[in-house]
Order: C-alpha cells, then sequence, then structure tokens
C-alpha cells in the first residue's frame, strides 16, 4: 500500500532549540497519525533530517512497501536524491542513516513542496507547538 509521509524540522537559532514533526498519511491525502518530537539543540537542516529520519522509521513499522516522503527543504530532497552532495560533516552521518532506512523500504520517493502546502503548514504548527512546550 502506498503511503504519504511529510515531515518538517525547524530550530529557534541556528543552532537553537529544534523539533521535527511528521504527518502520516495513505496516498489519497488521508490523516492516519501526525506527531511531533523535540530534538534538543539542532540547525535547520538537522531538525530537518531527523524528522525524515523519524518519518521513514515510521514507514517501516507500518510495514509499508511503497512511499513517498514530502518535505518543504529542498536541500534534504536533492541530498537524498543524490542531486547535491553531502558537504557539511555534521549532515553526513545523519544523511547515511536516512539513506540506510530508505534502503529498507521497498519504492521510495523524495519530494519537494513550497511551505504553503497545507499538510506542510500542519507540521510547522506542530513542531511550532511542540517548541512552545518546552520554553
Amino acid at each position: 500500500m502506498r503511503m504519504r509521509f511529510y515531515s518538517d524540522g525547524g530550530a529557534r537559532g541556528n543552532p537553537g532549540p529544534a523539533a521535527f514533526a511528521v504527518i502520516v498519511c495513505k496516498a489519497d491525502g488521508f490523516v492516519l497519525h501526525e506527531y511531533a518530537r523535540f530534538i534538543g539543540v539542532a540547525t535547520n537542516n538537522e531538525a530537518e533530517y531527523q524528522g525524515l529520519i523519524s518519518a521513514l522509521g515510521t514507514a517501516i513499522d507500518y510495514k509499508t512497501d511503497d512511499a513517498e516522503f514530502v518535505m518543504d527543504s529542498e536541500l534534504v530532497v536533492k541530498q537524498m536524491k543524490g542531486e547535491y552532495k553531502v558537504k557539511s560533516p555534521h549532515l553526513k552521518k545523519l544523511h547515511q542513516d536516512a539513506m540506510s532506512l530508505a534502503k529498507s523500504i521497498g519504492k521510495t520517493e523524495f519530494r519537494h513542496v513550497r511551505r504553503e502546502d497545507p499538510k506542510i503548514t500542519r507540521a510547522d504548527e506542530l513542531l511550532n507547538q511542540e517548541l512552545d512546550r518546552r520554553r
């Protein structure tokens, strides 16, 4: 069964207190689950990767073999597709972890969307609520 996973990560300050959120959907967009996690001090890109890694793990938990991962981070999406090299030492390990998890899923697709996408807007709200709770 094809599933779609939206993720967003953010930090207040760069680096600063950071969180990510994931929204799990059926292929038709029906939301099955959503969650946010605080990750401590991180950069925006680290938070984006942590969100993707969590989404990948959730896809494995759902036992899907066909997953689309949707993000507003063009950098992370292009790195996952191999269009950009991972130059930053602090992102290399996160990228390797994400690639390893992606290989555990049959078919994966990574797609960049604009921040205005309603599911990304919702994920951004969730991660900001999590950051507000941690103040």
